[in-house]
C-alpha cells in the first residue's frame, strides 16, 4: 500500500485543482431548473439529480452558550472540506421532519476519489481474469437447492486489479465514472477525509477530525445511506439498490438454509463486516459435523440406556430400594433409599456413557481441522477480495482524539518525521493500575457471586428436602422432581440471572475504564477492550460450569467428618451417578439462555429504538421522509457493533468445546442458534441499522488468537471431565480389576462403588432428628469399612481409580495434541490452487503494466518523432524562402 500521508497533505491534496467551468455551469442550470418537491422521497443525490450523495452529517440548532462557538466550528470544517474538493449541500432545519435537524449531503466529485483512492491503495479492476475458477467437487449438483442465483453470488466478473493512480487512468477499466468506484469504496474515501480535515486551532494545537466533532456535539452524526428502501428496488435515476438485493437473497429467515451472498455483503459494507459473517458461515458449517456426530453419540445412549446395567442396579427394587444411602444434608434431611434417583441415572447415563470418551477425542481434533481450514478459508477470501498485500487501516491507526486532547507533550514521528502528541507512560500508569484492580475486583465479584449460588443451593436444598417429604400431594413428582434436581435447576436459573446483569454493568464500565487509560490509536483501545472483556465474560460464564465440573463433590470429606464453607453450610455432594448431569444442567441452562437472549435483544432492541424515533419525528412510516432523514433515524451499528458480535460468537464456542464432553448435543444447540443468528444479524444490518462505513479487514484479528488459546484449554477441560466428572473411569476399572461375574462383568458395580459407615459414628449435631432401625448406611466414595481397622480410610481400589484417571488424562491429551500437531503440519495455511493463483494474478498484473508503460513510451517516441521531422520541414522550406528571396 502506498505510504499515508499526513493530514496536512491529504486535507489539501487537490484544493488547487479548479472545478471545471463547463461542468460549474451545468449544475448551476440543473438546479435553476429543478424543483425540490418533485424530487423521490428516496432520491440518494443532490438537488440537481446528478450529484451523488456519499455522506450525510446533521447537527440540531444548539440555544446553549456554545451555540456560537460550535456554529463557527462547523463553518471552519465545511470551508475545509470544500477545499479538499468535497462538494456539500445544506438541508435547511425546516424541510427536515421533525423541523430542527439540519442536514450536510456530501458528494465526493471525480477528482477527489482518483486522488483519495491513489492515497488509500484502493485496488482497481485493469483487464477481465483469465484464471478458470476453481474446480466443483463431483456432486455439487446436488447442493444447488442451498445455492443463489449466480447474479448474486457474483455480482461482478473476477478481473486482474492493481493499486489506483490517477496519472495511469487509462489502463483501467473505467466504463462509467459514476459507478466506476463502488459506495463502500466512495464513503471509505469521503470517511478518511472527514476523519482528518482540521476544523480550527485552539490552545495552539491543531485540531481535526468528525471524530472530535462528534464527540463534542458540534454534529449530532456522521453517516453513508443506503441505496435505497430495502422493501423495494430502487427507480431510475438511482442506481441499483443492493441493499434491496440484500434483504431479498440474505436477510430473510426463510433462506435460512441458503448460501451467504459474501461478495454483495462486501462490495455493500465492506471487507470488515463481510469477514465476519464469513467466519460465522464457516463455523456454522463446521458446527455441522460436530452437531451430526454429537446427535449420533446422544442416539446411542438413548438405544443402550435400558441395558445399562448401572441404571438398572439403581432402579432395581431389591437392589437400589433395599440400598439405605447417608442424608445429604445435617439435621433435617433424612436417610434416603438409592432407587429414588432412578430417573436420574437413566438422565445421566445419556450423556455417560462409552460414547463420551469418543466424542471428546472426537471434539479434541474437530477444534484443530475447524481452526487449520478456517486459515485456509481466510487466504482465499484474502485472495478473491484483493487483501493479499493488505496493510492495516489507516483509521485504526490514527490517533484518538481524546488521546490528543489529554497530551501535554509532544515528541518526533520516526516514521512521518512529524512532531505528534506524546504521553509519558509515569502519566498512564495510575490508570492501568485502576483498570487492572477493576478487572481483578469484578472477576472476584463474579466468584463472589457463584459462592452466594452454592451457599443458596445449600441453605435451600433442606428445605425442599423437608418439604418435599412432609407434603403428601408431591408423592407423584418425587420419582422425577428430586431435591437435588429441584435445586440444580433454580441455582443455574439464578447463576444465569447474575450472570446477566453482572455483564449489563461490566460493559458500562470496563468501556469507561479503558477510555480512562487513554489508549493511542483505534487499534489500542479495541486491543485494550477486547482483553478485559473476553477475560470477565470467561470468568462470568464458565466459572459455575468449572466449579461443578472439576471442584463439586470432589472435596466433600464423609459421613462423620464433612468439610464445611465458612465452617456453616456443608460442602455439595454430587448424585450417586456423579457431577456430569448436573454440569450438563448448568452448561444446558447458560448456553440456551444466554443464545435465546441475545438473539431477541439483537431483532428486538433496535426495532423499539428506531419505532420511537419515528414516533418523535411525528410520523410512523419510512415513506413520508427523505432518504437521509430515514437512515439518520434508524439505529447506529458503531465502531464496536463488530466486536460484541466476535465476542458472543467465541464465549459460544467456548461452551461448545471446553465442556462438549459433557453435552454432546452442545454442537447442535449452537448449529441450530448460529443459523438464526446470521439470518438476525443480517436482517438487523439491512433494516434496522444505519449503513456503517465500510472498513477492510483481512483476517479476524486478535479473536483468532483466543480461539487458538482455548481449543488448546478445551483438550485438557475435556480430558478432565471424563476422568473426574464422569463415571467412565471408576466403571472400566471395576470392570477389568474388581468384576467377579464372567458373564455380566459390570454386575454388583453400583454396591462396589459405595461405601459403608456406621449411623452410631455420627455427631450429635449432624444426625438426622429421627432414629431409625437400622445401624449402616451408604455414601459415595472408595473407603474402608467400619470394621476395618483403617475404617473410613481410603482403600486400594481408591488409589487404582485415581491412578486409572491421571494415566487417561496424560494419554488422551498426548493422543489428541499428537494429532493436533500431525493435522497443522500436514494442512498448509494457504491451498496450493489459491497460491498459484496469487502468483498468476501478480505475473499478469506486471505484464499488463509493462506493456501500458511500453505503449505508452512507444506513443511518445512516435509523436515526439514527428514533432522533430515536421521541425525539419518547416527549417529547410524556411532556408528554400531565404535563398529564392536571395
Amino acid at each position: 500500500m502506498n505510504e499515508p500521508l499526513s493530514s496536512r497533505e491529504t486535507s489539501f491534496l487537490i484544493g488547487e485543482e479548479p472545478v471545471s467551468a463547463k461542468r460549474f455551469n451545468l449544475f448551476l442550470r440543473r438546479r435553476l431548473m429543478f424543483k425540490k418537491d418533485e424530487q423521490s422521497k428516496d432520491s440518494i443525490f443532490f438537488r440537481d439529480g446528478i450529484r451523488q450523495i456519499d455522506f450525510v452529517l446533521s447537527y440540531v440548532d444548539d440555544m446553549k452558550k456554545e451555540a456560537d462557538f460550535k456554529a463557527e466550528r462547523r463553518k471552519e470544517f465545511e470551508q475545509n472540506l470544500r477545499k479538499t474538493g468535497l462538494e456539500l449541500e445544506v438541508e435547511d432545519k425546516r424541510n427536515s421532519e421533525d423541523g430542527r435537524t439540519y442536514f450536510v449531503k456530501i458528494h465526493a466529485p471525480w477528482e477527489v476519489l482518483v486522488t483519495y483512492a491513489e492515497v488509500l491503495g484502493i485496488k482497481m479492476p485493469i483487464q477481465e481474469s483469465d484464471i478458470p475458477p476453481a474446480e466443483t467437487f463431483p456432486f455439487s449438483y446436488m447442493l444447488g437447492p442451498l445455492k443463489l442465483p449466480k447474479n448474486v453470488r457474483h455480482p461482478r466478473p473476477e478481473y486482474f486489479t492493481a493499486q489506483f493512480t490517477r496519472h495511469r487512468q487509462e489502463l483501467f477499466l473505467i466504463e462509467d465514472e459514476s459507478s466506476f468506484f463502488p459506495s463502500s469504496s466512495r464513503n471509505r474515501i469521503v470517511y478518511y477525509i472527514l476523519s482528518r480535515c482540521p476544523f480550527g486551532v485552539e490552545d495552539g494545537k491543531k485540531k481535526f477530525g468528525i471524530e472530535r466533532l462528534l464527540t463534542s456535539n458540534t454534529y449530532s452524526s456522521a453517516y453513508p445511506l443506503h441505496d435505497g428502501q430495502y422493501w423495494k428496488p430502487s427507480e431510475p435515476p438511482n442506481p441499483v439498490n443492493e441493499r434491496y438485493v440484500l434483504c431479498q437473497n440474505w436477510a430473510r429467515f426463510s433462506y435460512f438454509y441458503k448460501e451467504q451472498p459474501l461478495d454483495l455483503v462486501r462490495n455493500y459494507f465492506g471487507e470488515k463486516i463481510a469477514m465476519y459473517f464469513v467466519f460465522l458461515g464457516f463455523y456454522t458449517e463446521m458446527l455441522s459435523f460436530a452437531a451430526i456426530v454429537g446427535l449420533a453419540c446422544f442416539i446411542y445412549g438413548l438405544l443402550s440406556m435400558d441395558g445399562n446395567s448401572s441404571s438398572t442396579e439403581i432402579c432395581d427394587p431389591m437392589i437400589g430400594g433395599q440400598i439405605i444411602m447417608c442424608p445429604l444434608c445435617d439435621l433435617v434431611c433424612d436417610y434416603w433409599r438409592l432407587n429414588t434417583t432412578c430417573l436420574a441415572s437413566k438422565i445421566s447415563y445419556l450423556f455417560d456413557n462409552e460414547s463420551t470418551v469418543f466424542f471428546a477425542i472426537f471434539m479434541g481434533i474437530w477444534v484443530t481441522l475447524f481452526l487449520e481450514f478456517w486459515k485456509q478459508r481466510q487466504a482465499r477470501m484474502e485472495y478473491e477480495w484483493d487483501l493479499v498485500d493488505f496493510e492495516e487501516e489507516q483509521q485504526q491507526l490514527q490517533l484518538r482524539p481524546e488521546f490528543e486532547a489529554m497530551c501535554k507533550h509532544r515528541k518526533m514521528n520516526a516514521v512521518t518525521k512529524e512532531m505528534e502528541p506524546y504521553m509519558p507512560l509515569c502519566s498512564r500508569l495510575p490508570w492501568y493500575f485502576l483498570s487492572g484492580a477493576t478487572v481483578t475486583l469484578w472477576m472476584a465479584l463474579v466468584i463472589a457471586c457463584m459462592v452466594a449460588v452454592i451457599v443458596y443451593r445449600l441453605s435451600v436444598f433442606a428445605t425442599f428436602a423437608s418439604f418435599m417429604e412432609s407434603e403428601a400431594s408431591l408423592k407423584h413428582v418425587k420419582s422425577f422432581l428430586t431435591p437435588q434436581i429441584t435445586t440444580s435447576l433454580t441455582g443455574s436459573c439464578l447463576n444465569f440471572i447474575i450472570i446477566l446483569i453482572l455483564n449489563f454493568f461490566y460493559e458500562k464500565i470496563s468501556a469507561w475504564i479503558t477510555k480512562m487509560e487513554i489508549p493511542r490509536t483505534y487499534q489500542e483501545y479495541e486491543s485494550s477492550l477486547t482483553l478485559k472483556m473476553f477475560l470477565f465474560q470467561f470468568v462470568n460464564f464458565y466459572s459455575s460450569c468449572f466449579y461443578v465440573a472439576f471442584f463439586k463433590g470432589k472435596f466433600v470429606g464423609y459421613p462423620g467428618k464433612y468439610t464445611y464453607i465458612f465452617n456453616v453450610w456443608r460442602s455439595e455432594e454430587c448424585d450417586p451417578g456423579g457431577c456430569l448431569i448436573e454440569l450438563t444442567t448448568q452448561l444446558t441452562i447458560i448456553m440456551t439462555g444466554k443464545q435465546i437472549f441475545g438473539n431477541i435483544k439483537e431483532a428486538i432492541y433496535p426495532m423499539v429504538l428506531n419505532w420511537w424515533r419515528r414516533r418523535k419525528a411525528r410520523t410512523n412510516s419510512e415513506k413520508l421522509y427523505s432518504r437521509w432523514e430515514q437512515d439518520h433515524d434508524l439505529e447506529t451499528f458503531g465502531s464496536l457493533g463488530l466486536f460484541y458480535e466476535y465476542l458472543e460468537t467465541v464465549i459460544q464456542f467456548g461452551f461448545v468445546t471446553l465442556f462438549v464432553a459433557s453435552f454432546p448435543l452442545a454442537p447442535l444447540l449452537a448449529l441450530l442458534n448460529n443459523i438464526i443468528e446470521i439470518r438476525v444479524d443480517a436482517w438487523k444490518l439491512t433494516t434496522q441499522y444505519r449503513r456503517p462505513v465500510a472498513a477492510k479487514a483481512h483476517s479476524i484479528g486478535v479473536w483468532q488468537d483466543i480461539l487458538y488459546g482455548m481449543t488448546v484449554l478445551s483438550v485438557a477441560t475435556n480430558a478432565f471431565i471424563v476422568a473426574f466428572t464422569s463415571d467412565i473411569i471408576p466403571r472400566l476399572v471395576y470392570y477389568y480389576a474388581y468384576s467377579k461375574d464372567a458373564t455380566e462383568p459390570m454386575k454388583g458395580y453400583v454396591n462396589d462403588s459405595l461405601s459403608t459407615f456406621l449411623i452410631a459414628d455420627f455427631p450429635n449435631h449432624t444426625a438426622p432428628w429421627e432414629k431409625r432401625d437400622f445401624t449402616t448406611c451408604r455414601y459415595r466414595d472408595y473407603r474402608y469399612p467400619p470394621d476395618h481397622e483403617q475404617k473410613y480410610f481410603h482403600n486400594m481400589q481408591y488409589w487404582h481409580v485415581l491412578a486409572a484417571k491421571m494415566t487417561f488424562i496424560i494419554v488422551m491429551e498426548h493422543v489428541v495434541f499428537l494429532v493436533k500437531f500431525l493435522l497443522a503440519w500436514m494442512i498448509p495455511d494457504v491451498p496450493k490452487d489459491v497460491l498459484d493463483r496469487i502468483k498468476r494474478e501478480k505475473l499478469m498484473t506486471i505484464k499488463i503494466l509493462h506493456d501500458f508503460e511500453l505503449n505508452k513510451l512507444k506513443e511518445n517516441l512516435r509523436i515526439n518523432s514527428s514533432e522533430l521531422a515536421k521541425q525539419v520541414i518547416i527549417q529547410e522550406n524556411k532556408v528554400q524562402l531565404a535563398k529564392s528571396a536571395v
